[in-house]
């Protein structure tokens, strides 16, 4: 009894990623046979679990859509990573923290003593580096409507606060992505007739439409690479002790892809882009312009042209030959002899 139990329990964790899997896959991975499998199955069926036969090509075995919330079976790895995925959503998502926290102390409570230990070694707190610039938790009612227009292809309707003023727009919307501890929402703008990145920390949206709309390629192909090279997705600069600009000779989209936080990119020309950002000091925001490796022009204000003259200067008199302190002649420190035995 206790074998078949173990062996349910397993099967009900490899049906839990959503898989139709064959009764010859499933006793694979759970090294029986497929007489045992159906067995199995009709053990997890009389315990409640809705397990359906999808028949024809393709066909097989799948975890029903039940209409309450079964037992969920993780096994240790999945439980790991749930736990730390509790712990750290409160920083991305409001109106969420103490409903993480009931689900943590319940995962944990469920667990035996050796998944709870490991799943405890992963503890973590939450610390915010000065290099970060997260938007604000978002609401995730916000996150909610909006991933069930996403879900079921329906219109949305939203008031967007970007860098100007506030507009309702009506979207065709694709996908969400958290890129730089910031939530994007990729849409289609009919009105326009163009694709958007957008902060969902700036947006509100309407009661649902029921509209539904026809999906669209995405830019790319990918609504990934799509945020990471759009320079007007609504990011801004942060608060620097020093603050500083240049037109950089690269494209909007390839330095929007690796400008730092809390930086922006305006579009200038198809080869060119301003670049604003920030740093503790003027040769700081100059450090960081220079990674981009690109020819600058326009650069304002002057404290950041002084601090590039400054470690031009700098680096000459590194790039100097050191004077022999006898002969005054540039030379180079003498090569440390070789240990290797003449042949």
């Amino acid at each position: 009894m206790a074998a078949t139990s173990a062996r349910a329990l397993k099967l009900l964790s490899i049906f839990g990623v959503g898989a139709t899997l064959t009764a010859g896959e499933l006793a694979s991975r759970l090294g029986t046979s497929v007489r045992t499998v159906r067995r199995d199955i009709d053990t997890l069926r009389d315990l409640g679990y809705e397990i359906e036969a999808v028949r024809g090509a393709g066909g097989g075995y799948r975890l029903g859509r039940a209409t309450r919330l079964p037992p969920v079976v993780f096994d240790e790895d999945q439980a790991v990573a749930t736990a730390v995925a509790l712990q750290t959503v409160p920083a991305v998502l409001s109106g969420i923290r103490e409903n993480a926290a009931r689900a943590l102390a319940t995962l944990h409570q469920a667990m035996p003593a050796r998944g709870r230990l490991h799943a405890e070694a992963f503890t973590v707190s939450s610390a915010r580096n000065y290099w970060e610039f997260p938007a604000p938790p978002i609401d995730a009612e916000a996150v909610r409507a909006v991933g069930s227009a996403i879900n079921r292809r329906h219109l949305v309707r939203l008031d967007y606060t970007g860098d100007r003023e506030p507009v309702t727009l009506t979207l065709e919307p694709h996908d969400l992505v958290v890129w730089a501890a910031r939530w994007y929402l990729v849409a289609f703008d009919p009105d326009a007739g163009r694709w958007r990145a957008m902060r969902v920390d700036r947006v509100r949206p309407h009661p649902p439409t029921h509209t539904p709309f026809d999906r669209r390629d995405l830019p790319h192909g990918d609504p990934v690479a799509f945020v990471m090279t759009a320079h007007d997705r609504g990011d801004a600069a942060a608060e620097w002790p020093c603050r500083g600009s240049a037109v950089l000779a690269l494209p909007a989209s390839t330095v929007a892809r690796f400008a730092p936080g809390g930086s922006t990119v305006e579009y200038d020309t198809e080869t060119t882009c301003r670049l604003t950002l920030g740093a503790w000091s003027w040769p700081g925001v100059a450090g960081l312009l220079l990674t981009f490796d690109a020819d600058m022009t326009d650069i304002e204000p002057a404290g950041l042209r002084q601090a590039l003259h400054s470690l031009r200067a700098r680096i000459s008199r590194g790039l100097e030959p050191v004077s022999s302190p006898t002969t005054g002649r540039g030379w180079s420190p003498p090569l440390r002899p070789s240990t290797a035995t003449p042949r």
